[in-house]
């Protein structure tokens, strides 16, 4: 297969609206890690390379244990391996990643409301669908960690 673009030498406008998003989620209360962990699981339900590898290696430079790494595709039958947060972040990236299956249901909303406020959950939502965005341009473009789009 030939060569894909890469698309923020292509467009940088668009490739830095996208790191304006990340910049401003990041300013957010909630924890790195959590953040990380979200960004592995969108990034491991679309199929990403590149990010599942990225976010995997972000997450055991901020002190993940590769345990808990290695539980995150199967954080529901992980017991108390992950904290209440954790597992409702991660059920709120599930649902929303799957918005086309799942409609976000009011129960899936209801519980995520539960654990995080108003602010932490748009900041949550908007990485959600930052990292859904990015593994969509990644993929399309056949982005890999040599910076080749």
């Amino acid at each position: 297969m030939a060569d894909r673009i890469d698309c923020a030498s292509a467009s940088p406008d668009g490739f830095n609206a996208f790191a304006g998003v990340r910049a401003a989620v990041e300013k957010s209360d909630l924890p790195k890690q959590l953040f990380n962990l979200v960004y592995l699981r969108v990034s491991q339900m679309n199929r990403s390379a590149l990010y599942v590898d990225v976010h995997s290696r972000s997450l055991l430079e901020l002190g993940l244990t590769v345990e808990k790494l290695g539980q995150v595709p199967v954080w529901r039958n992980a017991g108390h391996l992950f904290n209440a947060r954790e597992r409702s972040a991660l059920a709120w990236a599930e649902t929303v990643t799957r918005v086309a299956e799942t409609g976000v249901p009011d129960s899936d909303y209801e519980a995520a409301a539960v654990e995080f406020s108003n602010k932490e959950l748009a900041d949550l939502t908007y990485a959600i669908a930052l990292m859904n965005a990015l593994n969509r341009i990644g993929m399309a473009f056949r982005s890999t960690l040599s910076g080749k789009a």
